[in-house]
């Protein structure tokens, strides 16, 4: 049951702040993640980079294990914005790791904001953005 409405921008705009603690020295590619659970909590997440980059996270899997780290595990939506020295260019999508991650713990219907900015986004469903997703449920 979800304890308060959360309107898009504001998810987006945590989005934005998680972006500003990223550790990418690296690729220089900063990403910044905000979560809204089922129970009207947030979780954030940023990516940290690491130089034998398969033990980088990125800010998604890093939100989503916060809070599944916490007893979390019913998700409203999530906001995820990125880009090159902390400056996003483009809409930012998850990547498939990530996408897979959803899917392990969100219905299809589950919301996806990608941002430019806190005001410019675009929403869409996991079932959008990873159709045919492999799952055991």
């Amino acid at each position: 049951m979800r304890v308060r409405f959360m309107e898009n921008k504001e998810l987006v705009s945590q989005a934005f702040a998680a972006m500003k603690k990223a550790y990418a020295p690296y690729s220089g590619y900063k990403v910044g993640a905000a979560i809204l659970t089922k129970s009207g909590k947030v979780y954030t997440g940023c990516n940290i980079e690491n130089a034998a980059y398969s033990p980088t996270v990125c800010a998604e899997r890093t939100a989503f294990f916060k809070a599944v780290s916490e007893g979390e595990k019913e998700f409203e939506k999530i906001a995820v914005c990125g880009g090159k020295d902390g400056g996003p260019e483009d809409y930012f999508f998850p990547c498939g790791v990530c996408r897979q991650v959803m899917a392990e713990f969100c219905e299809a219907d589950f919301s996806i904001l990608t941002a430019k900015s806190p005001s410019d986004y675009k929403e869409n469903t996991l079932a959008q953005m990873l159709p045919d997703a492999f799952t055991i449920k």
